[in-house]
C-alpha cells in the first residue's frame, strides 16, 4: 500500500479557487488508480473525482464535472485537484485515496484501500 498526505484546504469565498495536492509514498505508484473523495458534516463519504494510473482518464461526479480539474504527476508521486467556482456546498473534508490496479486503466468509484488523512475545505457564501 501507500502512504498518502494531503494538503492544501483551506477556507475560501464563494467563487474562488483552491488546488489540493496529495504526496504519495512508494515507488510503484504507476500501479495505482488515485481518487480524491469528500465528506460534509453529516453527510456520508462520496466520491468526487478519479485518475488512471497513468493519467490518461479522469472522471468527476455531477457535482463537480466542469468546475474541478484532477491531474497527477507520477514522476513526483503526486496528484492535484484543482477546485474552481467553489461553492458553500463544497465545504467539506477532502480525502485522497488509492488503489492497486496495474492489470486496468479503468477508474472505480469504491475499493480503495489507502486513505490519507484529509484536508478541510471551507466555502463561505
Amino acid at each position: 500500500q501507500v502512504q498518502l498526505v494531503e494538503s492544501g484546504g483551506g477556507l475560501v469565498q464563494a467563487g474562488g479557487s483552491l488546488r489540493l495536492s496529495c504526496a504519495a509514498s512508494g515507488r510503484t505508484f504507476t500501479r495505482y488508480v488515485v481518487g480524491w473523495f469528500r465528506q460534509a458534516p453529516g453527510k456520508e463519504r462520496e466520491f468526487v473525482s478519479g485518475i488512471n494510473r497513468r493519467g490518461f482518464t479522469t472522471m468527476y461526479s455531477d457535482s463537480v464535472k466542469g468546475r474541478f480539474i484532477i491531474s497527477r504527476d507520477n514522476a513526483k508521486n503526486m496528484v492535484y485537484l484543482e477546485m474552481n467556482t467553489l461553492k458553500p456546498e463544497d465545504t467539506a473534508v477532502y480525502y485522497c485515496a488509492a488503489q492497486e490496479r496495474f492489470w486496468s486503466d479503468d477508474i472505480p468509484r469504491t475499493g480503495y484501500n489507502s486513505w490519507g488523512r484529509g484536508t478541510q475545505v471551507t466555502v463561505s457564501s
